[in-house]
């Protein structure tokens, strides 16, 4: 082979390569040995026409396109690779020129790994916020752990507010059932919003066993087929619940946790949300400070480092939306849009992405950053136990290069936080009415 030219316009490269005829004739009759199973011509049992018969019935260049796919390991490591050119995924052929002594020249055309310059990235001044646990917070913790162990009992008496309802019900709009407005032995929590505006106001003051009809009327902003619509619903009790929360004091504390009064459990609460205010806080500037470094690097960001990026959150998030039931086309229908609008509403995010990985590979280079075998010994012991696997199966399926690579610029991003220096949040400016 030999590269005749390389052209580089910003994070684009053309290459040039001529690959000689006993190489590209190897990847030919490879793509053919492979084919001729499939082909059937005249006069021959199908799998065993000769290569020369095909070329001749479908053209003398039939099996080039698949040959090249054969030698393309090859032509990559000698025009791209050799080159020391950083190709971001695989090359496009852009052109295909078949000489008539049966050698070939190449053009292909790949975007490269982008020249990166790094810009303040240690000591950097960050916000960090001032954490505080409020006694509203306490209180609302506590409220919820009295919520978690309130016993439900039914009365014999009307609905009132904050009493569980369960009913029947069905929607009728002039008369006729419509999608959606019908549901059997639901629990209407009553005070909770849960219905259309009027709903559940209507349910109070009704028994057990009672029916009678409500009239509601959608809000104009509701889905589009009843929004501002008048309709009628047929309710039935079923019956009426209460829940009967404890009384918030010393008992209540010995009852949920440790400790013998409700003074020592609310200090507990406040000291375990201060914990966890604090390591939200520092998450938070950790983040910030790797974002204001990455803001200050300069570089041209090439689009398939960003399609790349995009296509992990995709993924990630497809994953996510499958845990809780769902496709990801249905969620997109769901939200008004298709899966294209969605990964438009992504993008801004996979371009913030990309341009934190390059600045984090580029402070690995600049600081000579590198990881121990006992360091890479240890991550593959830590993924095993997080996923309860063997180790030896986590490094068939963690690339080495993969595992690296996190570790370094895991390094990397320490080298900016561990420097960064933690400021006040700046008072909002109030804007004059």
């Amino acid at each position: 082979m030999n590269v005749k030219s390389t052209e580089k316009k910003g994070n684009e490269v053309t290459v040039v390569v001529e690959v000689d005829k006993e190489l590209m004739e190897s990847g030919v009759n490879k793509a053919y040995m492979k084919a001729r199973k499939n082909i059937q011509i005249p006069g021959f049992r199908k799998g065993k026409a000769p290569r020369k018969m095909i070329e001749a019935m479908y053209g003398a260049h039939v099996f080039y396109d698949d040959g090249l796919e054969e030698i393309f390991p090859e032509v990559y490591d000698f025009a791209v690779l050799k080159q020391e050119l950083k190709a971001i995924g695989r090359p496009s052929l852009t052109d295909m020129q078949i000489a008539d002594d049966g050698s070939v020249t190449l053009t292909l055309t790949t975007e490269v790994y982008p020249e990166v310059t790094l810009g303040q990235y240690k000591g950097l001044e960050v916000e960090k916020a001032q954490v505080s646990v409020s006694d509203e917070q306490v209180s609302a913790e506590l409220n919820r752990m009295a919520e978690n162990v309130a016993t439900t009992e039914t009365v014999d008496r009307p609905a009132e507010m904050g009493d569980t309802a369960n009913i029947d019900f069905e929607g009728f709009d002039n008369g006729v059932p419509f999608e959606g407005g019908k549901g059997e032995n639901f629990d209407l929590k009553l005070g909770s919003g849960q219905f259309v505006p009027g709903f559940e106001e209507q349910i109070v003051g009704m028994s057990a066993g009672e029916e009678k009809d409500i009239d509601i009327t959608f809000p104009e902003n509701y889905h589009a087929e009843l929004a501002g619509k008048a309709v009628v619903f047929h309710v039935k009790v079923n019956k009426v619940t209460v829940n009967n929360v404890p009384a918030l004091d010393d008992e209540f504390a010995k009852d949920v946790s440790e400790f013998d009064t409700l003074e020592e459990l609310k200090n507990d609460i406040r000291n375990k949300a201060m914990e966890q205010a604090e390591k939200n806080a520092q998450a938070a500037f950790e983040q910030a400070a790797v974002e204001k470094a990455a803001e200050n690097t300069t570089v041209d960001m090439p689009k398939a480092l960003v399609e790349a990026e995009l296509d992990t959150q995709m993924e990630r998030f497809a994953y996510q939306l499958q845990m809780s039931g769902y496709s990801m086309e249905q969620y997109a229908k769901m939200m008004g849009g298709d899966v294209s609008t969605m990964r438009n509403a992504f993008r801004p995010a996979a371009e913030k992405q990309a341009k934190i990985s390059v600045t984090l590979e580029k402070i690995v280079e600049a600081e000579g950053i590198t990881v121990s075998d006992e360091e890479i010994e240890a991550e593959f012991e830590a993924l095993a136990k997080q996923y309860e696997l063997d180790v030896a199966k986590v490094k068939e399926m963690v690339p080495m290069n993969e595992l690296t690579g996190s570790l370094t610029t895991r390094k990397a991003s320490k080298v900016i936080t561990e420097s960064a220096v933690a400021v006040a949040p700046k008072a909002e400016e109030k804007t004059e009415a």
